[in-house]
């Protein structure tokens, strides 16, 4: 936390914004948590970061803090003590949520130094990619990426040290320092999935690998090979898995070949990126207005195709990375 508090703060004192992408449900929680020890405390950093607003500009990320913030009830009892006290963990001083679009953009406009906190954490969708587009253009300004970010995503080509990326159709050039703090990551990494699965006290019958980066997923297998003895399967590109006594693995069309007729991988990754804002955008404005004509119902199923949207984004991303 305090490399992530000394970022923030050096950052303030050039005259720039920390922006950091975040996953609305969790991540950003867990920041505002920790970011309120130091707003309401005393600590070295509370003196530092006393004038730097922190805004959360998501929708969803407003929504769902709401939802921890409405039910205390199901705190730890650390978490209760810290709220009879007079603190609450996801308010203090300083702290703003953008829900409307007129909020969001008044963000960029102010020169104050300030922290952005937006979804989505790996930035191919959401209000994060407005915040991108004002800032990274801009050296004073930190970028700081607090989660996992996928092959072929905006957050790993910035990770990657893209030096130029396009953003709604825009080229925009990368000035900002770029950080990753891992220490954050809701990811367990290879020792504590090994222990996780040292915990078995009966042999599993099957081990199957199938989410990670390839080369993660042949180092995990081995490890486990050598530590417990155990065979572990890793599976490449999309599988059907048939169980039984004799286990059958028939991998399906990938997306390269299922796609082949249609242009370049590349093209294809772009024409779903493109879709993907789009839908970002129609949700944003349906949340946000106040004659919006789609239904409760309708967002939620704009929001499964958004998901469904950056899968098949970050598939065809693991496709071009080999």
């Amino acid at each position: 936390m305090d490399r992530l508090l000394n970022i923030i703060a050096e950052t303030a004192e050039r005259g720039g914004n920390t922006v950091i992408p975040s996953f609305a449900v969790g991540r950003t929680q867990e920041l505002l948590y920790q970011l309120n020890k130091v707003y309401d405390g005393d600590t070295p950093f509370t003196k530092r970061l006393k004038d730097v607003p922190v805004y959360v500009d998501s929708p969803m990320s407003v929504t769902a803090t709401e939802v921890f913030r409405a039910n205390a009830q199901a705190y730890n009892e650390e978490m209760k003590e810290y709220i009879l006290s007079g603190d609450h963990p996801l308010d203090f001083k300083g702290l703003v949520f953008a829900k409307t679009s007129d909020e969001s953009k008044q963000i960029n406009v102010d020169p104050t130094p300030k922290v952005i906190i937006s979804a989505s954490g790996m930035c191919d969708a959401g209000r994060i990619r407005h915040h991108l587009k004002h800032n990274l253009w801009n050296a004073k300004n930190s970028i700081v990426f607090v989660g996992y970010q996928a092959e072929g995503t905006l957050g790993r080509l910035l990770l990657d040290g893209a030096t130029e990326v396009k953003i709604m159709g825009e080229a925009i050039v990368v000035n900002a320092q770029i950080h990753n703090l891992e220490g954050f990551s809701g990811h367990a990494d290879q020792n504590g999935l090994l222990e996780w699965i040292s915990g078995f006290q009966k042999k599993p019958q099957k081990i199957f690998l199938v989410h990670g980066e390839e080369d993660s997923k042949e180092d995990f297998a081995k490890l486990v090979k050598s530590r417990l003895g155990w065979d572990c399967t890793v599976i490449h590109n999309v599988c059907e898995v048939e169980l039984g006594e004799n286990t059958t693995i028939t991998s399906l069309s990938t997306a390269e070949e299922e796609f082949a007729d249609e242009g370049s991988v590349e093209e294809i990754r772009s024409r779903l990126k493109n879709a993907l804002e789009d839908v970002s955008d129609v949700i944003e404005n349906a949340e946000t207005a106040t004659d919006t004509k789609l239904s409760n119902d309708e967002i939620v199923q704009l929001k499964n195709r958004i998901a469904a949207l950056e899968k098949e984004i970050i598939n065809l991303g693991a496709t071009v990375s080999k």
